[in-house]
């Protein structure tokens, strides 16, 4: 792996790991259930993705 690949996952691990807090932080806050429940379905997705990149390393 070049080190302009390994940057772009560092990149990439970095924005899906702060995707993944916002949408937990905002799911928390919410009162209505059913954008609730989108939101940490889309926590869920960022978890699957961080857990991608990690996996190229």
């Amino acid at each position: 792996m070049t080190s302009k690949e390994l940057l772009y996952i560092e990149d990439a691990l970095g924005h899906e790991n702060f995707m993944k807090s916002c949408s937990k932080k905002t799911s928390e806050k919410l009162v209505d259930p059913e954008i609730s429940a989108y939101i940490k379905e889309l926590e869920q997705k960022h978890t699957e993705l961080f857990d991608k990149f990690l996996n190229l390393l």
